[in-house]
């Protein structure tokens, strides 16, 4: 029985990637157990605390193909600690001078909190690809659109030009910067767990600090200074990382979506025969992958403060913290490999109507370059007089549903301020987008030096 959408053979690919469920399945879960233990193992006997000649054979022994999952589940389910089966197999599984030097010092947190670090890092490798191939798309749409006007909106209404490129410049800035946050958020959270019953490992005498650095570096993860296993930031971190990212991608599906609309039609997602038809509505071409991004985005931000329950902890072991975080992070990756899997095809392969763009701006009837005219009789007339002129101006063009320009020219205050030409200037949408194309540029620069070239 599949339960959830995650389990559905025929919902879950529309939620989370094959790949990333791979990394946080079963066999993922017990092979990060197992890839632990081994190298605990390895380092040990590296130093001298246990035989030589055991790493290598537990190494050879951790394998999936030697657990009995069954065995395994109905043993957890007798003592309720989810390591204790696993060992008891790789002990059965490793020649018994080397079996009774299995998880020799650990404690099961241990286990469990450097193999969901081990889990993280695969996954997280994956959301990087898919996160750059978003940032790859997001930079070839600012160039080609850079210099594409378009209507800037604010509460939904026309506000003044913009163009399509400065749009997307902003998403792409964005997720610069997510990226940005990368080496730092992997260097706080990929850090080995190795401390025994209460993180002293009084077990190894002096030489435990030495077994620590020794695993992490089988493991290539940090050495932290101190067992942290009441302290979770570095997990929530990765979590509320997460969470930024599928907010992004909620934004640019929000916006995508709103942008379809049949009233403003200025984008549309890729086309796929027979993708987005409605049911009932044959002219229906509904947005897909839009619904998907901003649905996960919404499920991703709300498993932040989930996360964020787990670093409240008490005394050197949580009583009910862990589990959270069991529940928590993998639906995290699971959620943001399926946003990002719906938003880079689709960012990829954008539809931009810059013949609609270019109508919604001229559907006002010229009122969208109020502000530009304003701006540019300012200078001659002052700002307050120019701004009571063109207010007049726009309200006696929304009163009669005539052009702004029929308007203006009947203010002779204001037709005596422009040289000839000067109002057609003043109401050419182009000419009113500012800085936008100097941000697109320095946006794009630090693409560039990031290695993402148009």
């Amino acid at each position: 029985m599949q339960a959830t959408l995650y389990d559905s053979p025929y919902y879950r690919d529309q939620f989370s990637t094959p790949a990333m469920r791979d990394v946080f399945s079963d066999t993922g879960r017990f092979a990060s157990w197992l890839e632990f233990e081994a190298a605990l193992a390895r380092a040990e006997s590296s130093l001298g605390v246990i035989p030589e000649g055991v790493g290598a054979a537990v190494t050879a022994a951790a394998s999936t193909d030697n657990l009995d999952p069954a065995a395994m589940k109905d043993h957890f389910e007798r003592v309720g600690f989810a390591i204790l089966p696993l060992v008891k197999q790789l002990i059965a599984a490793c020649p018994e001078d080397a079996a009774r030097y299995v998880h020799w010092g650990a404690t099961t947190q241990d286990v469990l909190d450097t193999g969901l670090v081990l889990q993280m890092r695969a996954g997280l490798a994956l959301i990087e690809a898919e996160l750059d191939g978003v940032i790859a798309a997001l930079v070839r749409l600012a160039a080609g659109h850079r210099d594409t006007p378009q209507a800037g909106r604010t509460f939904q209404q026309h506000a003044a030009p913009i163009t399509f490129g400065y749009k997307v410049a902003g998403w792409l800035d964005e997720a610069l910067r997510h990226r940005a946050r990368l080496p730092e958020l992997k260097d706080r959270a990929f850090a080995v767990q190795f401390g025994g019953a209460v993180g002293t490992l009084a077990p190894l005498g002096g030489k435990g600090a030495s077994v620590r650095a020794a695993l992490a570096q089988e493991l290539d993860l940090r050495d932290p200074d101190i067992t942290w296993h009441t302290g979770r930031d570095g997990l929530a971190e990765m979590v509320f990382w997460l969470g930024l990212v599928s907010g992004l991608l909620g934004r640019i599906g929000t916006e995508v979506a709103m942008l379809m609309r049949s009233e403003v039609g200025e984008v549309r997602e890729p086309y796929v025969p027979g993708r987005g038809a409605s049911s009932a509505m044959p002219q229906k071409r509904n947005p897909i992958a839009c619904p998907q991004i901003i649905a996960i985005s919404a499920r991703a931000r709300a498993l932040v403060p989930q996360m964020m329950e787990s670093q409240v902890q008490e005394h050197e072991r949580g009583i009910a913290a862990m589990p959270v975080e069991w529940m928590v992070i993998p639906e995290a990756f699971l959620l943001a490999s399926g946003a990002l899997m719906h938003a880079r095809p689709m960012l990829e392969g954008l539809d931009v109507d810059a013949a609609a763009m270019r109508a919604n701006l001229d559907m006002g009837g010229g009122l969208i370059m109020s502000e530009a005219v304003m701006s540019g009789l300012a200078p001659i007339m002052g700002r307050g007089a120019a701004h009571e002129a063109v207010t007049a101006a726009a309200a006696a063009a929304i009163d009669s549903g005539r052009h702004l320009r029929d308007t203006l020219e009947e203010n002779s205050a204001i037709m005596d301020a422009l040289e000839p030409g000067a109002l057609d200037a003043l109401l050419e949408p182009g000419n009113y987008t500012g800085s936008a194309g100097a941000m697109v540029d320095a946006v794009l620069a630090r693409a560039a030096k990031e290695g993402f070239t148009q």
